[in-house]
């Protein structure tokens, strides 16, 4: 059969979208792009907002209209935390929940060929306890970066957040399958390696997680946690960076980011979610960090690199927020120097604490304050590529576009770079490291030119 995906959400749903395919693959099926005529439309989705859960309903009516005779399957957080709502939509045929997308190519053979009555396969939360294996992903569709799924769920349920609730308790992966994952991948000519999770902090925190780090590996004989699998990536061969997609203030401290700033291979950029920068929404989110503490970790990454990339996430608009916690958090984006903020209207989820709260924030207001969260971060990002200009960065150059003549990538820490190449050039470049000379901002990053 023709198979064909859709991925919503987060890094997560992408690198599973992946590690669904290659099992698709594995049974002898033909993956096809989404825009193409298939057999079967898998849609992973996601529920972080309710635009989230909209744009999932869309796709699915979407792809039936392609083929009317097509499988849809319909997969990912908002198939387990509503499956009753997605089976509801008009042409879906299989709802599975998130810890079943490894018998996901099975239910779909098993149901072309018995007949057309609806499946539902979804756990319940209680029964979400074990890190489910999809296998080892050895190709990915950008064949630059690289996901590697190191951990599944969540455990700190922050008042907005429906992702507990979708996900279920932590459970992480075996070093020995993520190393070994990862020597595949940079054998194949992967040149970053991004370890990613629902909640990469707390990977291998867990009560009675036992590690196996698998055969010449021994990532398990050192500490407990996500350092000692950086360790033994960071003593592999070949020519490649490491990167983590992010790490929450919620669980890290200054203290464990120190951890982690001796590797040679990881770069120096994280993604540490604020999502406010006062003290009582924090409190409010049941965030169990305050804004002093969130300067601590900025203020280590700083001292170790005065360029090191810091990326955020922030929620505008919480229930009973104030003028003046905005303020605190236009404070914050000012002084952190954000190299890229993503603003995200507060969006009422199910099961959640804060959806209760009859102090709501009225649409309008929501979207102006997003606006001004959003403005500022742009305008702490143009402000950190001017405190880079003249600095060298080593970049990995991703595209090469014929038309404007530039090839384009990313520094270690996580700022877009532009330079001017010819054609023959350029596309030789594609997938190499390269040392440059930031210059001046433009477009959303700088433009660079080669280190003399």
């Amino acid at each position: 059969m023709r198979i064909a995906f859709h991925t919503l959400g987060c890094k997560v749903n992408q690198y599973e979208s992946e590690a669904m395919a290659a099992l698709f693959r594995q049974r002898g099926h033909l993956v096809v792009d989404e825009r193409e005529f298939a057999d079967v439309y898998v849609i992973n989705t996601c529920t972080v907002t309710a635009e989230a859960d909209r744009k999932s309903r869309q796709y699915i009516r979407r792809m039936k209209n392609v083929n009317p005779d097509s499988i849809v399957a319909v997969t990912g957080c908002y198939a387990q935390t509503r499956p009753d709502e997605v089976a509801g939509v008009e042409g879906v045929d299989i709802v599975t929940g998130t810890n079943e997308k490894s018998s996901l190519p099975g239910i779909v053979e098993e149901y072309a060929e018995q007949g057309k009555q609806r499946v539902m396969r979804v756990r319940p939360l209680s029964e979400l306890k074990e890190y489910e294996d999809t296998g080892i992903v050895t190709s990915a569709e950008n064949r630059i970066r690289a996901f590697i799924k190191i951990q599944e769920g969540c455990n700190r349920f922050c008042s907005y957040c429906v992702i507990p609730y979708a996900r279920g308790e932590v459970r992480s992966r075996p070093s020995g399958d993520i190393l070994t994952e990862a020597e595949k991948l940079i054998r194949g000519g992967y040149k970053e390696i991004v370890l990613t999770g629902i909640n990469t902090a707390l990977y291998g925190t867990e009560p009675g997680f036992v590690d196996e780090p698998g055969p010449g590996h021994g990532a398990g004989a050192e500490p407990s946690g996500i350092a000692p699998v950086i360790a033994a990536l960071d003593r592999m061969e070949g020519d490649f960076r490491i990167r983590l997609s992010s790490l929450e203030p919620a669980v890290v401290d200054a203290a464990y980011v120190r951890r982690l700033l001796p590797y040679r291979r990881l770069c120096h950029h994280l993604h540490l979610s604020a999502q406010s920068g006062s003290d009582g929404v924090l409190a409010a989110m049941n965030r169990p960090y305050r804004r002093a503490q969130y300067f601590e970790i900025v203020r280590t990454m700083r001292e170790a690199d005065p360029e090191y990339g810091i990326s955020t996430d922030l929620i505008a608009g919480f229930p009973g927020e104030r003028e003046e916690d905005v303020k605190d958090t236009l404070d914050l984006i000012r002084q952190c120097g954000f190299c890229r903020t993503h603003v995200f209207r507060y969006s009422r989820r199910p099961l959640t604490s804060a959806a209760r709260r009859t102090d709501q924030i009225p649409s309008g207001v929501k979207s102006d304050r997003s606006r001004r969260l959003q403005e500022a971060g742009d305008a702490a990002a143009a402000a950190f590529f001017r405190q880079c200009a003249g600095k060298t960065r080593r970049v990995l150059w991703e595209t090469y576009s014929v038309e404007e003549r530039l090839l384009s990538g990313y520094t270690d820490n996580y700022i877009r770079v532009r330079r001017d190449a010819g054609e023959e050039e350029g596309e030789s470049r594609v997938n190499t490291f390269e040392d440059v000379r930031l210059g001046e901002p433009f477009r959303d990053g700088v433009r660079a030119e080669r280190k003399p």
